[in-house]
This record gives C-alpha cells, sequence and structure tokens, in this order.
C-alpha cells in the first residue's frame, strides 16, 4: 500500500464510521499520511482523529478508537496503534515496501510528480491550487544570485505538482545561466498581478567557484530565511558533506544494479523482511515531500529530505549483493530493487534541485 492509496484508506474509514452512525462528521477531502513522529511507531501516522474531534462533539482519542477497527482490517494493514492524544500509527503487512517499490521504479524520477488533475490531493499542499484552475504562479526575486537559483528551484517543484509558473528579477546577469542553469522569464519590476516574492538571505559569497552542483546546494540546502555556507565544505568527499552522502548513495545503488548484472540477475520487487523501516519511510514520504515544497516554496524541505534518504540508504546498500558462495535469490533481486528504489528518489530529488546525480563517483 503506497501512501497516497493508504491516505484514501484512511478516509474511507472515516466514511464507513459515518454510515454506521458511530461518527457524525463530514468526511474531509484529504487525510494527512505521514512517518510517525517523536513517541510514535508503525510505519505511517495520521492525525485524522484530531482533525475531526471538535465537528464530531468527542474527544481526539475517542474518534481515533472509533476509527481502529475500520483500519485493522483493511488489506495490507498489519496493526494500528493508538498514541498521543488520538495518532493512529499504522504498521503496514508485508507486501507494503514491494508495492512501494514497485510504485517507485515503474514511475522513475516522476515518483512524486502530480498532474494537474490531482494536484489538490497532494497532503499539505494548501496553496497548490494553482496548479488546477490553469492559473500562473508568479514569482519575483531582487538582483540577487540566490534569490534567482531559489526561484529557479520553486519553479521546478512548482511545475512537478502540475503548476504554471512565471519568474521574473530585477536583474539578471547572463553568467548564472552558464554557471548554474538558472533561468528568469522577464527582468524588470515586479509585474503587475501580486507576485511571490522570493527573498532569501544573502549568501556572504560569491558561490560560483563551487561549480553548478556545490553552488546550487549551498544555497538551496539551507532554509531561506538561513545564511548559507559558501566554501570548499561543499565539495569534500567524505561523510561529513550531505552532497556528497547524496549523490554517493545514488552512485552506489546504481553501481549495484551494474554489479548484479554481472551476476546475472536484476531487480524484482517483492517482501524484504529485514527492510530498513526508516528508509522504507523516507521512501513513501517522498511524494509529500514534493507537495509541501511546492506549497511553502520550500527547496530546501527537498533537500534536507534527499539527506535522510541517503543516511537511511547506505548501511542498507552494502547487504544487497550475495556474499562468497551465495547463489542469487528473489530475497536478493527484491533488495536490489528496494536500492533502485532508493537511487531513483534521490536522482529525482537532485534534478528537481537542478543538480546533477552521477551514476560514477
Amino acid at each position: 500500500m503506497t501512501p497516497a492509496e493508504l491516505s484514501s484508506t484512511v478516509l474511507h474509514a472515516v466514511r464507513r464510521a459515518v454510515d454506521a452512525g458511530e461518527l457524525d462528521v463530514t468526511v474531509p477531502a484529504r487525510a494527512v499520511v505521514a512517518p510517525p513522529g517523536p513517541g510514535g511507531c508503525g510505519d505511517y501516522a495520521t492525525n485524522i482523529a484530531l482533525q475531526l474531534a471538535r465537528p464530531a462533539g468527542q474527544p481526539p482519542y475517542r474518534v481515533a478508537e472509533v476509527l481502529r477497527p475500520y483500519l485493522v482490517g483493511v488489506d495490507g494493514v498489519a496493526d494500528v496503534v493508538l498514541t498521543g492524544p488520538g495518532f493512529l500509527n499504522i504498521s503496514l503487512g508485508g507486501a507494503a515496501p514491494a508495492a512501494l517499490v514497485e510504485e517507485i521504479l515503474s514511475a522513475g524520477t516522476r515518483y512524486g510528480h502530480a498532474d494537474a488533475s490531482d494536484a489538490s490531493d497532494a497532503s499539505d499542499a494548501s496553496d497548490a491550487s494553482d496548479a488546477p484552475d490553469g492559473s500562473v504562479v508568479r514569482l519575483h526575486c531582487p538582483h540577487d544570485l540566490r534569490a534567482v537559483v531559489v526561484a529557479d528551484a520553486v519553479a521546478r517543484v512548482l511545475r512537478c505538482q502540475g503548476a504554471l509558473v512565471r519568474v521574473t528579477a530585477e536583474g539578471f546577469d547572463r553568467e548564472w545561466t552558464a554557471a548554474l542553469g538558472v533561468l528568469v522569464d522577464g527582468v524588470g519590476p515586479a509585474p503587475a498581478s501580486p507576485p511571490v516574492t522570493v527573498r532569501p538571505v544573502p549568501a556572504p559569497a560569491d558561490p560560483l567557484p563551487l561549480g553548478r552542483d556545490a553552488a546550487r546546494w549551498a544555497l538551496l540546502h539551507p532554509a531561506a530565511h538561513d545564511r548559507p555556507r559558501i566554501g570548499d565544505e561543499h565539495l569534500a568527499q567524505r561523510e561529513g558533506n550531505p552532497l556528497f552522502r547524496v549523490r554517493y548513495a545514488h552512485a552506489r545503488s546504481r553501481a549495484l544494479t551494474r554489479n548484479a548484472a554481472d551476476l546475472g540477475f536484476a531487480a524484482e520487487p517483492g517482501p524484504v523482511p529485514d527492510a530498513p523501516q526508516d528508509l522504507l519511510a523516507a521512501l513513501g514520504d517522498h511524494p509529500r515531500v514534493l507537495a509541501a515544497a511546492a506549497a511553502h516554496r520550500a527547496p530546501d524541505r527537498i533537500a534536507r529530505h534527499l539527506v535522510a534518504v541517503a543516511d537511511a540508504a547506505l548501511p542498507f546498500l552494502p547487504t544487497v549483493l550475495p556474499r562468497g558462495g551465495e547463489k542469487p535469490s528473489a530475497a536478493h533481486r527484491a533488495r536490489l530493487a528496494l536500492a533502485e528504489a532508493a537511487g531513483t528518489v534521490l536522482a529525482g530529488g537532485l534534478t528537481l534541485l537542478g543538480i546533477d546525480a552521477p551514476d560514477h563517483l
């Protein structure tokens, strides 16, 4: 069961409880499903009970108790645990990782992208209604390199969620296109229609000497209100560099595919009994992260999410291939598929940030 399917399952549980007369509420348009927070458990958690408590006239925990039986009996849901004031923590069945991996590999680097027809269903994307009605999101930024790079990344993310975007800047230097691949649609004052102003804290130094990939990462990884660090640490080929970890995890996943081919087998989604739960949660959360990054005009959310995916994937990758005299089995094919899914998410996220994802590093 994918996160989108699980969100629909939660809404269906609410509908069944309403039809049974156990809840007197209007079924909401969406249910937010995300990895559990502190104190949570399982694969995913939802705050739907807290959302419905006031209209239902019942405490959140009681609403959660009503909904739990309607979720436990669903195919793909192994268990539901109530925590805190009324969070529903959902553990998925053994087939869940295979379904998630299959979805990622089928979509490729477009996993998490939304069509105009379904952009409005994305969780945590309350501002993403720009997409379905065909209106244009207008981004305007000052004559500042970081602002232009952030606006360029925001435009990429909004477009992946189905929005139409136009970027203007008060000033623009031609060398920025050659060095960092950024473009704007117009130069001059802000357009007449109210634009979204993109004005992050400027960089303290010129990032161009870092090169395209490291410079973009240095400008995009911090939140807009944080001052970026511009230094050689972004070029270091070591684990202390988050960009290196992300690109290294991607390159390792691609190397595993090549090595597996040499051993005569390929990836095939299937159950991975000891699959890292933090990796599965991070992969499943990717569509929500993209939607939230678009809604909040915050590409830094994607950068931090990619670091989380890489950090969860790196300990798993050395366990994928057969060892010693082992022969490739269905388990190895399933593990390889999970590794390829992680690499696919990393490549897709880096592409949205305008950063190369090399197969060799």
